[in-house]
């Protein structure tokens, strides 16, 4: 059901579907209370705080971004700490994520930057909170996993993720489209998908890693899967792309998407060998099974942006 609603507005956002009357009108008092909300944080905490967000609804390619962020921050020297609300978690407490905590509990997204990373990461609804523990820790930088609306949370650098082949859709707030908020200027604009920094905004592509088996933890090149008869889950903003990349790398798979953050049940895994993206893999138990497969995606910057970035932060 949620599947079929997430379609209905994704071809009213980003495709030629007329805007149903009653979304306009929630999504005109959306844009009346909008400005109700307090301002931006002038404060600054004792370390410098990087944002990366976006002002669509979810599917731009923020979590791979992250990852990359953490992981040059890490090489130049810096302890990063990564503060998330940890969104389709069950619980509503304060929590520390490390490799075995649970993707139910502290969100798949968290989880998944916590495992690839090594880096404290923290859950919490108020991020300035979480942020001000991580200093506490030792932490020399904050990076906030989504937050560009929460304005609690102070800010050195603010970084906009965006896909560039969905752009802003249809350029209604939600929920006649897929805006959070009115566009407004940032520090960082990164176009998912776009080859070259090119009018302002740095691109961004993703590269697919060798896959790995879910339960024997054997990589395997996804070229290997060409020709076999396959299946593609994915519980992801934007499962097209997903299912988009493995046609391009030569896999023919049969393909079925799931709202974000889908909680997976061994029910929803056909039989057969089935490959899913990692932010999935951290939700899905093997069990005896021994054909799932995640494949892994990192995000490629140019030089000019990290440098610039570095800049920024230091």
């Amino acid at each position: 059901m949620m599947a079929g609603i997430e379609s209905k507005l994704n071809a009213v956002w980003y495709g030629n579907a007329t805007v149903p009357w009653p979304l306009r009108l929630l999504s005109r008092l959306y844009g009346w209370l909008l400005p109700l909300r307090a301002r931006i944080s002038s404060e600054s905490l004792r370390v410098p705080v990087v944002v990366v967000g976006n002002f669509t609804l979810g599917g731009t390619g923020k979590t791979p971004l992250i990852i990359a962020l953490v992981q040059f921050l890490q090489s130049q020297g810096f302890k990063p700490g990564v503060v998330s609300r940890g969104y389709g978690r069950t619980s509503k407490d304060s929590r520390s994520v490390d490799s075995e905590s649970s993707a139910e509990t502290v969100g798949d997204e968290p989880l998944l930057i916590a495992r690839i990373t090594r880096a404290p990461v923290r859950v919490d609804v108020d991020r300035r909170a979480a942020a001000e523990y991580l200093i506490g820790l030792g932490c020399t930088v904050i990076v906030s996993d989504d937050g560009l609306q929460h304005h609690r949370l102070p800010r050195t650098v603010e970084i906009e993720v965006l896909d560039a082949a969905r752009g802003y859709g249809n350029g209604h707030l939600l929920p006649a489209g897929p805006l959070r908020e009115p566009v407004r200027p940032v520090d960082f604009k990164v176009k998912n998908g776009q080859s070259a920094d090119i009018d302002g905004c740095y691109g961004m592509s993703l590269s697919i890693e060798p896959c790995y088996n879910l339960a024997t933890r054997e990589s395997r090149h996804l070229n290997t899967f060409e020709g076999l008869s396959v299946h593609a889950v994915a519980g992801i903003g934007n499962p097209e792309r997903f299912f988009t990349a493995l046609t391009d790398a030569g896999v023919r798979a049969h393909c079925t998407a799931y709202p974000d953050h889908h909680r997976f049940q061994p029910d929803d895994l056909p039989a057969g060998t089935v490959l899913m993206t990692e932010k999935d893999a951290v939700k899905v138990f093997a069990g005896s099974r021994v054909d799932l497969w995640a494949v892994p995606v990192r995000a490629r910057l140019s030089a000019e942006f990290l440098q610039d970035f570095l800049r920024r932060v230091q």
